[in-house]
């Protein structure tokens, strides 16, 4: 066979090969993004908003699956436990990823060794809120009647070790004030008791109770981070009146089983910050949702985890609070 012929048999033969190989790119099949929670809450409503404009971008759909039990624990270790092929995802916030490692005596999954994170999709902040009636009229009013009558005034959370638990434990720290935590499973059931009057005030996320302060239900003093929430700019940060490094606020975030191959983690990145540009996740989640947008890195998305873990790691321990 003369060189030339047998070069170009090599040549198609490569082609083939180059051919058939290109079906196994990522992606080649449905994705599934796991919401450690149940159907309806923040999480999933994140996660169907992104993961539909992250399907528009991969080329294939993402379908999301709810797995909720034990504060986020069985859906998380689920996917830490995945095969590492890019088509198992985690839509996740901060509490089992930051917070039940040291809420729990022992969870199933490691989350710095077991997980791998893509991007922080959002940041969303705590509200103090009031019921409209309450006579509580500011933070200094909560204050002064809190230390009048210690552990008479109560506040709801949607349980133990959530968000609104740990913010309610640091401001009674913050404040030399002694609380009353009740627990809930859930938003709904708090913010009622809070508005028949059972409960004195809660804190709970921006998301959830802009709808009920902008319907006049509720008042709101203050919310937690370094700034004021978007959607609430005419409330001060708890900073602002005079309680600096009351910085509890949560994330969602996008995260893969360890060991994930770095290309793919990367097109996955990519995807979630295509997604975010989107003026309808725009709308849903910041207009409406009262979100930040944030479509990090992967590496900066780490460094959240290590600072947000070491924070809440040291809150837990002061105030000597355990889930088991």
């Amino acid at each position: 066979m003369k060189k030339a012929a047998i070069l170009a048999l090599l040549g198609g033969a490569v082609l083939s090969g180059a051919v058939e190989a290109q079906p196994q790119a990522y992606p080649n099949k449905p994705i599934r993004m796991v919401v450690p929670y149940a159907a309806g809450g923040a999480a999933d409503i994140t996660a169907r908003v992104v993961g539909q404009k992250m399907a528009e971008t991969l080329g294939v759909p993402v379908v999301v699956e709810n797995r909720g039990g034990a504060n986020g624990n069985i859906g998380t270790d689920a996917v830490a436990k995945a095969a590492p092929d890019g088509y198992t995802l985690l839509l996740v916030a901060s509490g089992p990823i930051v917070v039940n490692p040291s809420l729990y005596a022992k969870v199933p999954y490691d989350p710095i060794k077991d997980l791998a994170p893509v991007s922080q999709i959002t940041t969303y902040q705590y509200a103090l809120v009031v019921a409209k009636n309450s006579p509580i009229r500011n933070v200094q009013d909560l204050i002064r009647m809190a230390k009048a009558s210690p552990g008479k005034l109560s506040y709801g959370s949607t349980g133990i070790g959530g968000g609104g638990h740990l913010a309610g434990e640091l401001f009674g720290t913050m404040t030399g004030t002694q609380l009353t935590h009740v627990p809930y499973k859930g938003s709904a059931p708090a913010l009622a008791d809070l508005l028949g009057g059972q409960l004195s005030f809660t804190f709970d996320t921006v998301v959830t109770t802009v709808p009920q302060i902008a319907g006049g239900k509720l008042r709101a003093f203050a919310v937690s981070g370094t700034r004021r929430a978007a959607g609430l700019p005419e409330v001060p940060t708890m900073s602002e009146i005079g309680y600096k490094g009351f910085d509890i606020t949560q994330f969602q975030g996008l995260m893969v089983p360890a060991r994930t191959d770095p290309a793919i983690i990367e097109r996955l990145h990519q995807a979630v910050v295509q997604a975010l540009k989107s003026p309808d996740v725009i709308r849903r989640l910041v207009t409406e949702g009262g979100n930040e947008l944030v479509g990090s890195s992967p590496a900066e998305f780490a460094k959240v985890i290590r600072s947000e873990s070491a924070m809440y790691a040291k809150l837990i321990k002061d105030a000597n609070i355990k889930a088991d």
